[in-house]
């Protein structure tokens, strides 16, 4: 409790904020694909939201560093293409991807290939993922100027005359201001406890190649390796080994309820890693802390947490994810640009991140590495 702050309470609050947000429309969508039912959908919601919050939580208390988790988004998209699957049979998916997610985290086979990635391309790798979202900021001024040119003079004015709660003064003002042109739609807002719902898992060959390994493919390489990234470039030595194997253990528990797949997370931890969360890097955990309490809050309350976030207009959750990120992007290209040694690899893998590309159903996270990987490996022959 001596560690906690305002500032790292309401970085914990924005990361959640901007979690939900920004993909729960994903992770309805692949849940309706495979079939499930009203309350399905909201067990969906318990399920994801204890996961996330109880793994954030824990982790975080015991490593003493700001480790947060996440649903796979990408995963949620690609349940969202999944054709003539039912939701028992995905649930057997659910199930083998969380025991191979397990296996790769506890194994150490996850941490020993991070291992081999210079700081230089994490950094990078880190800057690309969360570039899109200032560019996201600055874009939401086309269709909301007003909201968003006033958080981004309330950011400017915090971070001159109270760098510390700079964050949740642009958050006030963006509610503020949202509130005052009617833009908050909170009269939509059901309130209810969340149930969990069981499902009993069906194995089927389909589902193992078409479910289960695409999307233990998909969490690892567009989810957890930047998570891995994001801790590294923010300078955490967090038990990459031992966090990724509690994440495919409470993926494995929460797979009948609706809990596909748990990840490290990159963006969002990234809110809670920088300066704005804590002044002290090794106070900065809290703001994880308090993100897991708010993931936790979420989950029980289920559908109306849903209700609640979409309440808020997309362009203040643009634009507060984008001035939180801001510091951090910052120093992510800083720290990738500084060694010119890998400076041309860095910049690939910043540019072929931020460019969203997509193959074989794999983010543009994972070919940013490739990318970088590759032009390292072209340096080191034309040196020998």
């Amino acid at each position: 409790m001596q560690d906690l702050s305002l500032p790292s309470t309401v970085a914990g609050f924005v990361a959640v904020l901007v979690g939900f947000t920004s993909s729960v429309a994903i992770v309805f969508q692949g849940a309706q694909a495979l079939g499930a039912t009203s309350t399905q959908l909201t067990s969906w919601m318990w399920a994801l939201g204890l996961g996330m919050g109880l793994t954030s939580l824990g982790l975080s208390l015991w490593t003493r560093q700001p480790v947060l988790t996440a649903w796979s988004t990408p995963g949620a998209a690609l349940l969202a293409s999944a054709v003539g699957v039912s939701m028992p049979e995905a649930v057997g998916a659910f199930i083998v991807c969380a025991l191979l997610i397990t296996i790769a985290g506890f194994s150490g086979l996850f941490e020993r290939l991070m291992d081999r990635i210079p700081i230089a391309i994490a950094s990078a790798l880190l800057a690309g993922v969360l570039a899109r979202f200032g560019l996201d900021a600055m874009l939401a001024t086309q269709s909301a100027p007003l909201l968003v040119l006033s958080m981004a003079g309330a950011f400017l004015l915090g971070r001159r005359f109270w760098p510390r709660y700079a964050v949740p003064v642009v958050l006030l003002v963006g509610v503020a201001v949202a509130g005052a042109q009617g833009r908050l739609h909170m009269d939509a807002v059901q309130w209810a406890w969340a149930r969990p719902e069981w499902v009993s898992p069906r194995f089927s060959v389909a589902a193992m190649v078409g479910v289960a390994l695409p999307l233990f493919l998909v969490t690892m390489a567009s989810q957890n390796l930047p998570g891995v990234a994001a801790q590294r470039a923010s300078g955490y030595q967090t038990p990459i080994s031992a966090s990724i194997g509690v994440t495919g253990l409470a993926s494995l528990f929460l797979a009948p309820f609706g809990g596909y797949a748990l990840n490290l997370a990159a963006i969002t931890a990234a809110i809670c890693m920088g300066r704005e969360a804590h002044e002290d890097p090794a106070r900065r955990y809290t703001a994880a802390v308090m993100a897991g309490v708010f993931y936790i809050a979420l989950g029980l309350a289920g559908g109306a947490v849903v209700g609640l976030l979409a309440a808020f207009p997309k362009e203040l959750v643009a634009a507060i994810a984008g001035l939180a990120l801001l510091g951090t992007i910052a120093g992510g290209l800083s720290a990738a640009l500084k060694d010119e040694a890998h400076r041309d690899a860095a910049i690939l893998t910043f540019l072929v991140t931020l460019s969203g590309l997509k193959l074989a159903g794999i983010g543009s996270a994972f070919w940013g590495v490739v990318a970088g990987a590759l032009a390292l490996m072209v340096q080191r022959l034309r040196r020998a």
